[in-house]
């Protein structure tokens, strides 16, 4: 039985991309069955591999972020790397690249310059503030665009701000330029055009901002910090059952809040409490609202509420920590988990969350720093003498 070609098979994309932004966006590439060439520097490659070394001796960032790739190690300050690399770009489709500010430019593949004699590459610059404006040079990372679009100041609890636990910037970055490079793509198919993709950081971050934007700029207030409460929904969050342990719920319309209030909080009349009529009024009332549910909650276990909760029509979950999670049945019973390969050992690996029937998911090894070198460059007619003088000059 032939296995399915995957979307993407026949492309080529060449990658300058370290941290998590460009190499998330070009994973996914990986995903759908793009050839992705990740180009690192030689004696240690993208910084991220020291991130940590909590997986087998590998950062747990790096082997989440570039399983599917090939890693070839070039010296682009010396001419003989920045060659190979214009011979690699020849043949590529699509150039990634999220480098400190200036540094492209500084080596000669600044967009107009890569595109002048390859009309068909979608060059894709990940930046933090975009390539132009008062902030093109500010270099930047994920928790300084936090804080910049605002982010941090509705994370936490009333008394203090949070970071949000994941690189949501570096993610939202890799998100819009995965998209923008398959537009470009279907683009270029259709119509013959190739046009080039910019992200920054900042302005994919900003995006998701557009909900407290609104609230902010037309209610005259910004949304409120409050943990696990909602800003505009009450109640909303975490309450403490008599276990100690904690269970989340939301009641999103009032069908439900008569719901609740029947069957779970055991006094229908509440729906008739001015206090409690409506969403905002709830909202306007939250700490009694929220007086009453946690009552509510103390007397029995996280269990006996969630149960409850579920039969009720209420959407609910207890809290897990990442252990939890890790276990969880969903992941299980749908066979989410697969075996992807690292230097030395193997690891499980989540698949990608879109599925496209009928196609399998590709889920080949993380590569070692410079471990596909000699293949790449005896594919651009390299000899084995030409591969160990690059190397013993340092030049991969």
């Amino acid at each position: 039985m032939s296995v399915p070609k995957l979307p993407l098979s026949g492309i080529t994309v060449v990658s300058l991309e370290q941290a998590v932004a460009a190499p998330y966006a070009t994973r996914q590439l990986a995903d759908l069955g793009a050839r992705v060439i990740k180009v690192e520097r030689p004696g240690g490659g993208d910084f991220a591999r020291r991130y940590d070394t909590t997986v087998h001796g590998h950062s747990s960032y790096f082997v989440w972020l570039n399983r599917s790739k090939e890693s070839l190690t070039l010296d682009l300050k010396d001419p003989r790397g920045l060659e190979i690399l214009h011979r690699l770009l020849d043949d590529a489709d699509v150039f990634v690249h999220n480098l400190a500010p200036g540094a492209v430019d500084r080596l000669g593949l600044a967009t107009d310059t890569v595109t002048a004699r390859r009309p068909r590459l979608i060059p894709c610059t990940i930046s933090g503030y975009g390539t132009d404006g008062p902030w093109a040079d500010r270099k930047s990372y994920d928790l300084l665009v936090q804080c910049q679009t605002g982010l941090v100041s509705l994370t936490g609890t009333p008394g203090e701000t949070a970071r949000v636990g994941i690189s949501v910037a570096d993610i939202a970055a890799g998100m819009y330029a995965y998209s923008g490079v398959l537009t470009a793509l279907y683009t270029r198919a259709t119509t013959g055009d190739a046009h080039p993709v910019e992200v920054s950081l900042f302005e994919a971050l900003a995006e998701w901002m557009g909900q407290p934007a609104n609230y902010t700029r037309y209610g005259g207030t910004q949304p409120p910090r409050l943990g696990t409460q909602h800003a505009t929904i009450a109640p909303y969050g975490t309450f403490t059952a008599a276990d100690g342990k904690d269970v989340l719920f939301s009641i999103q319309n009032e069908r439900e809040w008569a719901v609740l209030c029947a069957e779970f909080l055991g006094d229908p009349g509440l729906t008739a409490d001015p206090r409690f009529a409506t969403g905002s009024d709830r909202v306007a009332h939250r700490a009694e609202v929220n007086a009453v549910v946690a009552e509510r909650c103390a007397r029995s276990d996280a269990a006996e509420i969630l149960k409850d909760l579920e039969e009720m029509g209420i959407a609910c979950a207890g809290v897990n920590d990442v252990a939890a999670f890790l276990d969880h049945p969903v992941l299980a019973a749908r066979g989410r988990w697969r075996e992807v390969g690292v230097p030395g050992a193997t690891v499980q690996a989540l698949l990608p969350p879109a599925d496209l029937a009928g196609l399998p998911a590709r889920m080949d090894p993380v590569p070692a720093a410079g471990e596909h070198t000699d293949a790449i460059l005896a594919g651009l007619g390299r000899t084995p003498a030409d591969i160990e003088a690059l190397r013993a000059d340092g030049v991969v």
